[in-house]
């Protein structure tokens, strides 16, 4: 008597086990290949350049570990230990103020949290630092305040540059949280892992601030041991001890944060339309006394909370508003610059950049996440990249601009383009997306509506936050651009230190255009809306 097989594990989409993984590590070679490319090689040759004398003339020297030592003499750990109170502002907005405002929201019901939702979008869509921050200079700090207390200015700088974006990320987190339970308390894993993830990647943000310590004085902060020592004094060692000083935290903060990710088993689902209609109508037509009394109480403090932050927003950004509808500045004997040139620096070369890396980054998350080639243990193909999760240009400045001078590259189109051929917090998201996609996928439902239709709008929103954000950074075009073709953030910069406009006459419109600034916003409502209030984050299981 013969006895019938087994039916064969079927893996999603019907893919056996070995195409799923022959395709999954496929797809996962670019960013592997770009992780070599813009992280391991760079990271390798900065510690090698730490421990020699290089001044970009004479020959190269090995100085053993003496960089180090002029760095600690000169207190870099003091930087450092400064550089971390700059964090306390941003880390109260997102693990304190950000819940409230999430939890609000949530309790009052679907059309409030779409209303607070459209309003996260206005600041990320506004996202312009370094029109933000020359106009608050400008019209809220006297010049001899900045001089008398210049670490009090960078605290303010950066909470004022930072609060808008890190309310946001931190407010539409933590709805996604709270998204399709009908307990409030059953959201709180979830919402600890979150915090976990906002806390590392805000201490990581804060060491490698760049543009806040450029429109101060006698402030030292991590990058600027980086960057004025390498290039100011001609000292590549010692620029390149401090990058491995400040390499070392952010490997640390990205191995943990992986380690949360994993430990927590977090992921992103999208809710069902139907159980989220119930929970909506279980939220609003609960007649009970407490329950119409909690929803009347939060409805008063969202539209309290909601009031003040829309005026705070409005006055931070009036110094810059009020200057934005001026595109150039004319600063004798200089040449007027070109302002389509200037805005062509701006944001066609950040928007290749942001194509490629989001691409890559998509494609290496579909791969761990979605076809999952060492099944439940697939995350751990993100362990190579951890280290270098919040590593941004900064810390690798060096060694990118070495391998662009020797290109021929700086001050062209290419020499524009930011650093970094795959962007690894957008392949860590995609991954977590992917993950909370497969399951329905590998029950049978089509690939298009399972993966693809999820998933795409989380494309655009990385691509367009990551372009918005790019375009907005100072240090790489300070390094690459050659006058007089500069981006507008740098041109900003160049103008206000010259000290030959009057502040009310500075232009500020090109570092954001108004144009650009309402399709990002546009873009930004609808996805927040119609996409972001689907998307429900998890843990365990």
């Amino acid at each position: 008597m013969s006895i019938a097989a087994p039916p064969a594990k079927v893996a999603p989409g019907g893919l056996g086990s070995g195409a799923r993984i022959g395709i999954g590590f496929v797809l996962l070679i670019p960013a592997l290949l770009a992780l070599v490319w813009s992280y391991l090689i760079p990271t390798a040759l900065t510690v090698w350049r730490s421990t020699t004398r290089d001044n970009l003339r004479g020959p190269v020297q090995s100085v053993g570990a003496d960089n180090y030592q002029r760095l600690l003499e000169r207190g870099i750990v003091a930087d450092f230990g400064w550089t971390l109170v700059l964090t306390l502002v941003p880390l109260a907005l997102a693990l304190l103020v950000a819940p409230l405002l999430a939890l609000l929201a949530d309790r009052t019901g679907r059309s409030a949290r779409r209303a607070t939702r459209a309003l996260l979008a206005v600041p990320v869509a506004g996202y312009a630092p370094v029109a933000l921050l020359v106009g608050w200079r400008l019209d809220r700090l006297e010049p001899a305040e900045i001089g008398a207390r210049p670490w009090a200015t960078l605290a303010e700088l950066t909470a004022v540059g930072a609060a808008g974006l890190v309310m946001a990320v931190a407010t539409t987190a933590f709805l996604a949280t709270m998204r399709g339970r009908r307990h409030r308390r059953d959201a709180l894993p979830a919402a600890l892992t979150v915090a976990g993830l906002l806390l590392f990647g805000i201490l990581a943000a804060t060491l490698q601030s760049f543009t806040a310590p450029l429109l101060t004085v006698r402030t030292e902060v991590p990058l600027t041991h980086v960057v004025m020592a390498s290039l100011i004094r001609m000292d590549l060692g010692g620029g390149s001890a401090a990058a491995v000083l400040l390499l070392i935290p952010l490997a640390l903060l990205g191995l943990a944060a992986t380690a949360l990710l994993l430990a927590s088993r977090i992921r992103i689902e999208t809710v069902d339309r139907a159980a989220d209609r119930e929970n909506d109508n279980h939220t609003t037509t609960d007649s009970s006394a407490a329950a119409e009394g909690g929803r009347r109480k939060s409805g008063i403090g969202l539209v309290v909370a909601g009031v003040f932050l829309v005026g705070v927003m409005l006055w931070a950004a009036w110094p810059w508003l009020r200057r934005s509808l001026r595109y150039t500045n004319d600063v004798a004997p200089m040449p007027s610059p070109d302002l389509a040139e200037m805005l062509t620096l701006t944001w066609l070369p950040t928007l290749v950049s942001a194509l490629v890396t989001i691409t890559i980054a998509a494609l290496g998350g579909f791969a761990i996440g979605g076809l999952r080639p060492l099944g439940r243990f697939s995350e751990l193909l993100l362990l190579p990249f951890a280290p270098w999760l919040f590593v941004g240009t900064g810390p690798l400045a060096i060694e990118a601009y070495l391998r662009t001078r020797d290109a021929g590259q700086i001050g062209t189109f290419l020499g524009a383009m930011p650093p970094g051929w795959v962007s690894i917090p957008a392949l860590f998201l995609f991954t977590v997306l992917f993950r909370g996609l497969e399951p329905r996928w590998r029950a049978g439902g089509s690939f298009v509506r399972s993966m693809v239709a999820p998933a795409a709008p989380m494309v655009v929103l990385v691509g367009v936050v990551t372009w918005l954000v790019s375009a907005g950074q100072v240090l790489w075009p300070w390094l690459a651009a050659q006058p007089p073709r500069r981006p507008a953030p740098l041109s900003v910069i160049t103008d206000i230190n010259t000290m030959r406009i009057p502040a009310d006459e500075l232009a500020l419109g090109a570092v954001l255009p108004l144009p650009l600034l309402l399709l990002f916003l546009a873009i930004l409502v609808w996805l927040q809306v119609s996409y972001l209030d689907r998307l429900a984050v998890r843990v365990s299981r």
